[in-house]
């Protein structure tokens, strides 16, 4: 079936800052977008001055933490990671698939389309939680870069993580090689995700990127996210978090790190330099103190930008669009009214996250792209008299999405999941957290 919306804003992201008047799709793909003359389709859809904009990209969540929210609300993150990390030690397959459905239809309600979720908990016994999640975004229909993340750094031998919860680096491995074997390409992809500095030995960090050049995935890992974990390096290794990193062979364009909050002038220009991707998560971020990210600065070094939500028990919403909303206050929070734009904003969210991905098929609107769009309607009272819709929608946001389309496949219609029952998805999510906690 060949797609046609017509009187829409289209927001394409292009090179130029184009913005068109309608999107024409087929077969999962954008064939073109333009103005003035419509093109003939099967199916023609007028949304009546609606902004549409490439699907939303998430790049950095931790799903099962939806089963644990408004927990250590007064601690920074250390001291909310030991608050929570007994807590986390009870994750189980069902209570995985229960946090990451719930997690995942926030997302989507909020207009995103691909999410990477750094899973990085994995006590040992414990089977099928990649599997979980991977099995709730296939059936809600939105694309997932799924993470085997690890820990083997624990307390006993100076990490933050229990033992308990901790595995043995040759598991690790053997576990993270295995997972590879989940991705299919298109919907499902593996990343290979360490968790942090003060929660993994060198030998892990070093040993995974070598698996994961191997095997041609992509790297993460927590990066610079406080002054405690400075402080962690420093007294640790003798170094920075990030010359730790240039250390262990991390600096490079197969990386992207979450935060990156506190970043000297040179660690700015090495990832410049280096081409290592970032995944800027500002409520998060300002929800544990730890900072604002030198956003502005890291753009104009040339660093690949995109947005994370970062885990509902330290956001408290899995909301993408609110994340665009609060990257443009806290760039100007930073370098005040010109450090950013609306539509930086949404670039962040949309090409700048595909990039920090690796993905060059999504993020844009564009003949031959995913035809992975959100569609923004625009007729609300808190839009009432915008002069700019574009500049509008961010500024009033969030919001939640009209449409959704994952390529060319409806996953939101009218605000509501068009694959699962959100009452349902919420009161499962509930009884886990119930269970979970207990």
């Amino acid at each position: 079936m060949t797609d046609l919306y017509v009187n829409a804003h289209v927001v394409t992201m292009d090179d130029d800052g184009t913005e068109s008047d309608w999107l024409l799709t087929d077969d999962g793909h954008v064939v073109d977008v333009g103005s003035g003359t419509r093109p003939a389709a099967d199916d023609m859809h007028d949304l009546g001055g609606a902004v549409v904009t490439p699907g939303l990209i998430n790049t950095h969540h931790h799903l099962w933490q939806n089963l644990t929210r408004a927990r250590a609300q007064d601690e920074n993150l250390f001291g909310w990671l030991q608050a929570l990390y007994p807590v986390w030690a009870a994750i189980d397959e069902e209570a995985e698939y229960a946090a990451a459905r719930a997690g995942l239809a926030e997302l989507v309600l909020s207009g995103c389309t691909t999410v990477f979720d750094h899973h990085y908990l994995f006590p040992p016994g414990r089977s099928g939680l990649l599997e979980a999640e991977i099995r709730a975004a296939r059936e809600l229909g939105v694309r997932i870069v799924a993470s085997r993340g690890s820990m083997d750094l624990g307390e006993s031998d100076g990490g933050l993580p229990p033992d308990s919860i901790v595995e043995e680096l040759d598991d690790v491995l053997a576990a993270t090689e295995a997972a590879a074997k989940l991705a299919d390409g298109a919907q499902v992809e593996i990343a290979v995700a360490p968790c942090s500095p003060f929660s993994v030995t060198k030998e892990l960090m070093r040993e995974s990127a070598e698996l994961a050049r191997r095997l041609r995935l992509r790297l993460h890992t927590h990066l610079a996210e406080t002054v405690e974990e400075e402080e962690f390096a420093k007294e640790t290794f003798g170094c920075t978090p990030v010359e730790y990193l240039e250390e262990l062979g991390w600096l490079a364009a197969d990386v992207w790190c979450a935060h990156c909050v506190h970043l000297s002038t040179e660690d700015v220009a090495k990832f410049g330099a280096q081409d290592v991707g970032v995944a800027h998560c500002p409520t998060s971020n300002m929800r544990l103190g730890a900072g604002m990210a030198p956003v502005r600065e890291l753009l104009d070094a040339g660093v690949r930008v995109g947005l994370g939500v970062d885990g509902s028990a330290s956001n408290e919403r899995g909301d993408l669009f609110l994340e665009v909303k609060q990257a443009l206050l806290v760039a100007r929070a930073r370098g005040g009214p010109k450090a950013l734009t609306a539509r930086d904003a949404i670039r962040l969210g949309t090409r700048g996250s595909a990039a920090v991905l690796g993905r060059e098929d999504i993020g844009q609107l564009a003949p031959g792209k995913r035809a992975d769009f959100a569609v923004w309607r625009t007729d609300g009272l808190e839009l009432g008299g915008a002069s700019d819709p574009v500049a509008g929608l961010v500024f009033a946001g969030p919001h939640r999405v009209d449409r959704l389309y994952v390529g060319g496949e409806e996953v939101v219609r009218d605000r509501h999941l068009v694959r699962a029952d959100e009452t349902e998805i919420a009161r499962e999510q509930r009884r886990e957290a119930e269970r979970f906690a207990a």
